[in-house]
């Protein structure tokens, strides 16, 4: 158990907290959502004990071990992979250690062999015996190779970097578990594998993440930070969506039934205020009147952008052809003659670990790379807008948002162009803001702006919800689920990708496609029972052998 009790937290003269009050219990998890600066990430630093709250305490059940996801990707870079998740369980590590260290001396003395002795005891209570293939396990589920293991930190890419601390903070059984971003730079295979952990998992879970769909499937409880308080739902993210939005319903019928007594109450007092028969009755009614309360209904802190594709032209039937795609990037062929065939009707998912195929074909269907081998050809209907994983260079320049946006759009007039910023809550002297000083969310929403602007057929979007809130989060899915053209995306987001695709192409380690008209959810379930028959044959086939 972890509890906030009258926890305030003022910066500067500003209370991002105050008198929070707040109970996590063994065998539920939490999400923790809220507006981008309503402090999500400040507060899982409170309980964590990395920030001292202005006023109140944290209490934490005595004995209890926390673990945190940490975000700093460079701490560990000199130690290996396997020691990296093992430290999740600092005492764990400590005594492995020391136990090795002991046992390296060329000049083993009796003290050392009973502190070896102690050692060891403790050792094996803490099941230390099966730390490194708890550790594996946990490295394979999220797909880090076997032959990563005992690779250094450093020599890891990003995304890997990712999942091995998502593992040192899974590891060892911690009591309270707090997740800022879980799923952040994880492929959906690895989402998969981490929902069901989590969904197994018997301890206290505090997890903040954009992911609906993520959030949906493992939470039992949603906390919502809102004009700094934290109020409780029993439920998932769905049904704290629709139980909030039902209390503000109740409560402006409320208020709305208590303004109505007001008005007739008001009525009765001024026409028979002056009237001495009457006069017992209006006192009665003033009494009345000063009783009747309105709720205080604040507004929520939340801001969805409004986000709306509308193709200039209908596409024609041809939209586009690819034949033999090969492509060898830094030694490695990540495309190995890939050939498909895109329909005007078609909104293609593009789904599997190998996120370089993904980037890579993208990059070349938009033309700022060449294939090896093979060629494609768009349909001369179509046009195409471009949303790139990697947008450094983009933003790499010393134009205002309005001027660099300016640059796409057919009409050259900054109140028109300024309409599609505020659109995406780009308002007043934001229009002004210079491109190399925004940040992550705000380059998305202005790349967005662009592919709104430019009033393309065809969008092809590599990852789009990076950096995103959930309520931008939330409009791109209601903004692509609308798009009457042709879409090729990849996405983290479950939820998008099941809602938005009707077909489902997936690169696969190996180099070869599985391209299927389907959903997304469909695809999962064909190919877990392809997985399960696989399995079935290779069980038959050593029977067979025997």
């Amino acid at each position: 158990m972890i509890q906030a009790s009258n926890v305030t937290l003022r910066i500067g003269k500003k209370a991002l907290f105050e008198d929070v009050n707040i109970k996590f219990t063994e065998g539920n998890c939490y999400g923790l959502i809220g507006a981008n600066g309503a402090g999500k990430s400040t507060f899982l630093k409170i309980l964590s004990g990395k920030l001292e709250p202005t006023n109140g305490d944290v209490i934490m059940t005595p004995g209890q071990r926390l673990s945190v996801l940490e975000q700093d990707h460079f701490k560990y870079d000199e130690y290996t992979v396997l020691d990296t998740v093992i430290m999740g369980n600092q005492k764990l590590y400590d005594i492995m250690k020391e136990k090795e260290a002991i046992y390296m001396k060329e000049d083993f003395s009796d003290e050392d062999g009973i502190r070896a002795s102690e050692l060891e005891a403790e050792f094996a209570e803490m099941d230390g015996w099966n730390a490194e293939s708890d550790a594996a396990t946990l490295l394979n589920g999220l797909g880090i190779e076997t032959d990563l293991h005992y690779s250094l930190m450093k020599d890891l890419n990003g995304a890997e970097k990712v999942k091995v601390l998502l593992a040192k903070a899974l590891f060892g059984n911690p009591d309270i578990l707090l997740l800022d971003e879980p799923t952040h730079h994880l492929d959906l295979d690895a989402i998969a594998w981490l929902e069901e952990f989590l969904i197994n998992f018997n301890n206290t879970v505090i997890v903040v993440s954009h992911d609906r769909y993520f959030l949906n499937k493992v939470c039992t409880h949603t906390a919502d930070i809102d004009y700094g308080k934290i109020e409780l739902f029993a439920g998932n993210y769905d049904f704290w969506y629709e139980s909030s939005q039902l209390i503000i319903q109740q409560r402006k019928e409320a208020n709305k039934k208590k303004e109505e007594k007001i008005k007739e109450l008001q009525e009765f007092i001024s026409r028979f205020s002056a009237n001495a028969s009457k006069s017992k009755q209006a006192t009665s009614r003033k009494r009345a009147l000063e009783k009747i309360e309105l709720d205080d209904i604040r507004p929520s802190s939340r801001k969805y952008p409004y986000i709306d594709f509308r193709p200039q032209r209908e596409i024609g039937n041809e939209v586009l052809t690819v034949e033999g795609l090969s492509k060898t990037v830094d030694g490695v062929k990540v495309l190995d003659n890939i050939s498909f065939i895109v329909g005007h009707d078609d909104k293609i998912a593009f789904v599997g670990s190998n996120e370089l195929a993904k980037t890579t074909l993208f990059s070349i269907l938009a033309g700022e790379m060449e294939p090896d081998e093979g060629e494609y050809k768009w349909g001369v209907t179509t046009s195409q807008s471009y949303f790139p994983k990697d947008n450094t260079e983009i933003f790499n320049n010393d134009l205002t948002i309005v001027d660099w946006l300016t640059q796409f759009s057919e009409i050259k007039d900054a109140t028109y162009v300024r309409g599609f910023l505020g659109r995406m809550l780009f308002a007043g002297e934001d229009g002004v803001k210079k491109m190399k000083v925004l940040s992550g969310g705000e380059k998305v929403r202005v790349l967005l702006s662009r592919m709104m602007i430019e009033g393309s057929n065809v969008l092809i979007l590599d990852e789009p919800t990076d950096h995103l809130d959930m309520e931008a989060i939330t409009a791109l899915n209601k903004g692509l689920t609308k798009f009457p053209g042709v879409l090729l995306f990849s996405s983290r987001d479950h939820q998008i990708v099941q809602t938005t695709a009707n077909r489902i192409i997936e690169f696969l380690p190996d180099g070869s496609m599985v391209d299927k008209i389907t959903t997304y959810d469909e695809y999962l379930e064909s190919d877990e029972m392809a997985r399960k028959r696989q399995v079935y044959k290779t069980s038959e086939d050593e029977e067979t052998d025997d």
